[in-house]
């Protein structure tokens, strides 16, 4: 797993609830595979935007994720909405995944027995 560094990102992570912070950190993790196995990605810079665990690189768009206690069943990822990334996703994933709009695909949280 890629290091927490940013000590605001850490205090956002531990408030979440434990079930829910194992998600938003693989959701973490993937954006961390995915900027280094791309070379045209960079470096990721981790931060809170909006109070919300934000991933920004200089080749690219702005990535977020959240819990919102509103929606306590789900959890999301969220692009700049200027951008066709969502319409791209929605396009190629739909049966895997939900969306809001043109800047949010929505996850459930998975039950186990």
């Amino acid at each position: 797993m890629t290091p927490l560094k940013n000590s605001d990102v850490i205090n956002k992570y531990d408030s979440y609830p434990s079930d829910i912070r194992v998600r938003l950190l693989e959701l973490r993790e993937l954006i961390y595979e995915v900027a280094n196995d791309e070379e045209s990605i960079g470096a990721i810079e981790e931060t809170l935007k909006w109070n919300e665990p934000s991933y920004i690189s200089k080749n690219g768009s702005t990535l977020r994720i959240d819990w919102k206690r509103s929606k306590p069943n789900q959890y999301s990822m969220y692009f700049n909405c200027k951008t066709r990334l969502v319409e791209t996703f929605r396009e190629l994933l739909s049966d895997r995944f939900q969306f809001e709009g043109n800047r949010e695909i929505v996850f459930q949280k998975r039950y186990y027995i």
